[in-house]
């Protein structure tokens, strides 16, 4: 039986072998413990920052991906349990809760961010909670296992261009706000003007590298105009 039990464990893959020291809530969701932001992290996706071999320790790795991106961080923790504590910070994963989804796949995607994230914490990460949300239904589940007074993480990618979608988004940040008072808000894509809080924008990898290439082709440019004058 004890065979049969953990070929189960194995084949379906559900991290039902890993048990949280604290579960928040009427499904037993994991609780995130608050961590301080320092304000000097960079921040990279997860498909980025798995193929990353060096200086890794002034890098945070962010969700804000298509979900097939980092799934197989949930089918096979393990694999990275090395890698991520040598990160900066991790902000937990984010599976999508859509507001068209089934409830219960929204509540498991849930689980699932908590899950992971109560286990990097206790492998050695530096962990910043990703808040999200779906309808007003969602409010009533979405921040079990939250910090409270803490920093937080955000995205707005995707909820802006649609008065209902923006309308969704407002509804949870403003629900957020009064149920976790956050310390800090790192926010990943447009910031609208309604937000409060102490924000912190959080800027795409990307445009950090065409910054830098920038910077770079500037830098060159000077010392050509100088080698001339």
């Amino acid at each position: 039986m004890a065979e049969k039990r953990q070929y189960a464990i194995s084949k379906f893959e559900n991290n039902v072998d890993y048990i949280p020291e604290y579960v928040e809530g009427e499904f037993d969701i994991p609780f995130i413990k608050p961590e301080p932001y320092d304000g000097t992290v960079t921040f990279m996706p997860f498909n980025v920052a798995r193929s990353l071999q060096y200086k890794r320790e002034r890098y945070g790795i962010h969700f804000f991906i298509h979900d097939y991106m980092f799934t197989n961080l949930w089918t096979q923790r393990e694999k990275y349990k090395r890698m991520l504590p040598e990160f900066k910070a991790v902000m937990t994963p984010d599976f999508s809760p859509y507001y068209d989804w089934p409830v219960m796949v929204q509540r498991w995607n849930h689980y699932r961010k908590h899950l992971l994230g109560a286990w990097m914490q206790e492998i050695g990460c530096k962990v910043y909670p990703t808040i999200t949300w779906s309808d007003a239904k969602s409010l009533k589940w979405c921040f079990d296992g939250e910090p409270y007074k803490a920093t937080v993480c955000v995205s707005s990618v995707g909820t802006q261009k649609k008065k209902f979608d923006k309308a969704l988004f407002m509804r949870g940040y403003d629900r957020m706000m009064e149920v976790l008072e956050p310390e800090t808000i790192l926010f990943y894509g447009p910031i609208p003007k309604e937000c409060e809080g102490n924000i912190v924008p959080i800027e795409t990898f990307q445009k950090k590298f065409k910054k830098g290439r920038e910077q770079d082709d500037q830098d060159k440019l000077a010392d050509v105009c100088e080698d001339i004058i």
